[in-house]
Parts: C-alpha cells; sequence; structure tokens
C-alpha cells in the first residue's frame, strides 16, 4: 500500500480530532492537538491513503531525544500498515535530528500497539502506574536507542 506522509498542519486538526476520538477512551482534547502545533519542541506528521488522512503521530524533541505523544490510525484504515509507516518516519526524522533515541509510554491494556512498538525495536524499561487519567491504567514505558 502506498501511503504519503506530511507535516501536521492546523487544516488537519479537524480530521486528526476525529481520529483521536475514535481511537482512545480518554482522547486528547482538540486544544491539545493545536498546542502541539504552537510548541517549537514538538513535531506532528499526518499519513495518507489517497486523499484521506488514515493517521497520525506525535513526537517532542527533548534535548538529545524524542519522545512520541501520540500514534493514531483511524479505525477504518487499521491492519493495513498505517502505523508502522508513521513509526518509520518518526525514526527518520529522529536520526536525521541526530537523537539518541526514542521514548513512549503505551497502556498496558494495549496489546497490538506494544506489537507493533516491538515489531519497530522499541524494548520494555519500565512502568508507570496510574498512568492514564480517567483510567488509572497503568503505562509501559518503552525505547528504542539509536546510537
Amino acid at each position: 500500500m502506498k501511503f504519503y506522509i506530511e507535516p501536521m498542519e492546523q487544516r488537519h486538526i479537524d480530521r486528526i480530532y476525529d481520529i483521536e476520538m475514535r481511537s482512545f477512551s480518554v482522547p486528547w482534547g482538540y486544544d491539545m492537538l493545536v498546542s502541539e502545533l504552537d510548541n517549537p519542541y514538538s513535531m506532528g506528521i499526518v499519513v495518507y491513503i489517497a486523499d484521506e488522512i488514515a493517521g497520525y503521530a506525535t513526537m517532542r524533541h527533548i534535548i538529545n531525544e524524542g519522545h512520541i505523544g501520540n500514534i493514531a490510525v483511524a479505525p477504518e484504515h487499521r491492519g493495513r500498515g498505517v502505523g508502522n509507516a508513521l513509526i518509520e518516519k518518526l525514526l527518520q526524522i529522529a536520526k536525521d535530528m541526530n537523537m539518541i533515541g526514542i521514548t513512549l509510554e503505551v497502556g498496558i491494556n494495549n496489546a497490538a500497539a506494544q506489537r507493533l512498538y516491538t515489531k519497530n525495536g522499541f524494548v520494555f524499561e519500565g512502568i508507570r502506574k496510574n498512568y492514564y487519567a480517567g483510567t488509572g491504567e497503568d503505562a509501559i514505558i518503552m525505547w528504542k536507542y539509536l546510537t
């Protein structure tokens, strides 16, 4: 499947918000998504299938590492490699910016996301207890080192 990836812009926010609302039990708010555009340390990307945004990802550049904030794929596009394409692009951005690695938190019950990250070389580094507000779910801390 052919994907087209571009930087996240204001014109994408409505579709990103729709994907966010359908992807998470405690989604980011509209204003939080907009604030990622205004943060000089944050970068976002969107992936298209044909002329439709199929998913998005955000990552912050903190000193010499990346921190993935969110990756979400529209339910109708899951299982088509969209999440993998987003991660591959974030890894390329991190390498281009000479980051030492990328970290993220993933819900302890989100087996599909854990498989995706593991497939892309992320490894378990710890647990954050009661990490997710609203659900109290623990998060697994994962890292992918690039050096």
